[in-house]
């Protein structure tokens, strides 16, 4: 499995397998093939990014719904503690 220079080969490899696509229809073949490739990644990136979204989505539904007490608590009693209504006047 090692060569003489100390790196690993494959079993396998040979001219055959890394023979480039030769003729119509290898090369017709090989377009075919990218093409479906590429929807597929294409389809899967989108379901990915679909279910991140949801997964966003629902993180944030459920804090918003876990703070709403405390929102509505802030707008009763703003910071600072006590609020003083008065009126000044100047002369």
């Amino acid at each position: 499995m090692f060569t003489r220079n100390g790196q690993f080969k494959l079993p396998d490899n040979d001219a055959r397998i890394r023979a480039p696509a030769s003729g119509f229809l290898g090369k017709f073949l090989t377009a075919v093939a990218s093409a479906v490739v590429l929807v597929v990644a294409f389809a899967l990136s989108l379901l990915i990014f679909a279910a991140l979204v949801a997964i966003v989505l629902l993180i944030g539904g459920f804090l918003w719904w876990k703070t709403r007490a405390l929102r509505r608590q802030m707008r009763e009693r703003p910071a600072g503690g006590r609020v003083i209504d008065a009126e000044v006047i100047r002369d």
